[in-house]
């Protein structure tokens, strides 16, 4: 059973050479990794390639390890009404290959956790992790995956990610771990302009998002749910929240910021958001 790869040949290329191609032209571009301490994971933004592949390519790119056996990734926008969720068995696809879940690992938190499991016929569409599957295929061929839908900014939420690092040591995997979101979602386009158009506009949206990308390097979780609530600065803050609580108990102590610009510097417009990568 095999979940389609719903936003290749729109959001990302559709085929095999197209994706590599892309790739390796943000590999040619790509800053530096932090020296050369271990890189246990990262979060990474979800627009379509064109605006912010650089930095999620680049993110990735930075944790490539040899033996890692499972990558955790945590993705899907915030939402109050929800439900957290999990994919438990099936593949993922991409233009460069198959991804397998991780089921053994995927069933142990279901035993845990109220979580709904997807299926790859029945799911919620999400760009929040398909958009990252290339990049991981490209640089663990091998690796499987275990994706998770965090959409309650709630304590309970956070939890899921010191058990999935729990649970991983448990089973023996050597895991890397991913946390998807986005930052201000600024213009009429979606119906927030509080300092109007032009560039003070776009200054404000600069300083919004440097609150949320100072909490992810400072790796506070609970402050980032509350940030997000007070300055609408991150799309998935339940996501990329549970993502740095299990970073943590990974053995993460601090994150180092990789890259960071608005969609308006690829396409200047009324409307533009903000993308940021950093490892740990």
């Amino acid at each position: 059973m095999i979940r389609p790869a719903e936003f290749a040949g729109t959001w990302y290329p559709g085929d095999s050479e197209g994706c590599k191609s892309q790739i390796e032209d943000f590999l040619e571009k790509k800053k530096p990794c932090d020296g050369d301490v271990l890189k246990i994971g990262g979060i990474v933004p979800h627009a379509g390639w064109f605006f912010s592949g650089k930095i999620a390519c680049n993110v990735i790119s930075c944790l490539k390890d040899e033996g890692v056996d499972t990558i955790i990734i945590f993705g899907k926008h915030t939402t109050p009404f929800g439900s957290n969720s999990i994919m438990t068995s099936g593949e993922w696809e991409t233009p460069l290959g198959n991804l397998k879940i991780d089921s053994e690992f995927a069933k142990e938190l279901c035993e845990e956790f109220n979580l709904k499991v997807e299926t790859p016929t029945h799911y919620e569409s999400d760009n929040t992790i398909e958009l990252q599957l290339p990049f991981i295929k490209y640089h663990f061929p091998n690796v499987k995956i275990l994706p998770l839908g965090i959409v309650r900014a709630v304590l309970e939420s956070l939890e899921i990610g010191s058990r999935a690092v729990k649970i991983a040591r448990e089973l023996g995997r050597k895991i890397k771990i991913i946390g998807s979101t986005d930052l201000t979602h600024y213009g009429p386009n979606y119906g927030f302009t509080p300092k109007g158009v032009g560039g003070e506009a776009l200054e404000w949206v600069k300083a919004n998002d440097k609150r949320m990308i100072d909490l992810f390097l400072a790796m506070e979780p609970e402050e980032i749910l509350k940030e997000a609530g007070r300055n609408s600065n991150c799309c998935c803050p339940a996501a990329v929240a549970t993502a740095i609580t299990a970073l943590k108990n990974a053995g993460a102590r601090k994150g180092h910021l990789i890259d960071y610009y608005t969609s308006y510097d690829i396409h200047p417009d009324y409307s533009f958001v903000g993308y940021a990568g950093v490892i740990y």
